[in-house]
């Protein structure tokens, strides 16, 4: 069995609430009934935790992923590549001696998928930043071929990020399902108009419009959101 309903969630830059989204996306699945997993697929930026006098590494967005998710994983799976430095991911992985691999994440996906439902997989920083010196993540999310979700960070400078993000997604053969408009400059001008301005423009739905949070909960960002356009979602019709 693998999971009905999968996507990768992308952004137009880092920072701009790529996992704040994924866990709403997840806390819906989890309300539909169906068994969520998460995959971070690099993390980069970690802190040693003792517990039980063991030193573990955790990732704030990992553990985010986690703790919303209701299929349990182990870290090797939920998180493929997890760095320490809080850098580009190809700096932080030499700083490592890790090469990251895409094969290596495809291949924990698919064991995930075979352990639930639904499966959200989440991206680093933005669509294209580097993973090595011959690789991208654009370049893994074309090898794992799902769906793809955009998040839109709103401020100055959304409308050329979104677009051409829009671009590099197609242009990997992917299909963009559904993007979200995310605030992150509350004070930003005009901010409904680059919306208006980017739904005329962007080939997907708007799943909706998420402002700043006062707590950036999943539950909070799902109140906005409306994903039962997306292909697979639990309790649509096939077609």
């Amino acid at each position: 069995m693998t999971a009905s309903f999968s996507c990768f969630v992308t952004g137009t830059d880092t920072e701009i609430g790529k996992t704040l989204i994924s866990t709403a996306i997840l806390h819906a699945l989890v309300q539909s009934g169906v068994r969520a997993a998460a995959i971070k697929t690099v993390a980069a930026g970690a802190a040693a935790i003792q517990t039980a006098g063991v030193e573990v590494w955790h990732n704030d967005d990992a553990d985010a992923l986690a703790q919303v998710a209701n299929v349990v994983l182990p870290t090797e799976l939920a998180t493929p590549y997890l760095l320490h430095a809080a850098a580009a991911p190809h700096v932080a992985a030499k700083l490592q001696n890790v090469v990251l691999e895409i094969a290596h994440i495809k291949r924990c996906y698919a064991q995930v998928a075979e352990m639930a439902d639904a499966v959200v997989v989440e991206g680093v920083g933005g669509f294209c930043v580097p993973l090595s010196d011959d690789a991208d993540m654009a370049d893994c999310a074309r090898q794992l071929a799902l769906p793809v979700i955009m998040v839109v960070g709103l401020r100055l400078g959304c409308l050329s990020h979104a677009l051409l993000t829009a671009e590099a997604i197609a242009a990997r053969g992917l299909k963009l399902v559904g993007w979200v408009a995310n605030t992150v400059d509350a004070g930003m001008p005009f901010a409904e108009d680059n919306v208006a301005a980017l739904t005329a423009r962007l080939p997907a739905p708007l799943l909706g419009c998420v402002p700043r949070l006062a707590a950036p909960l999943p539950a909070a960002a799902a109140a906005y959101l409306d994903f039962s356009c997306l292909p697979g979602w639990p309790g649509t019709p096939t077609v």
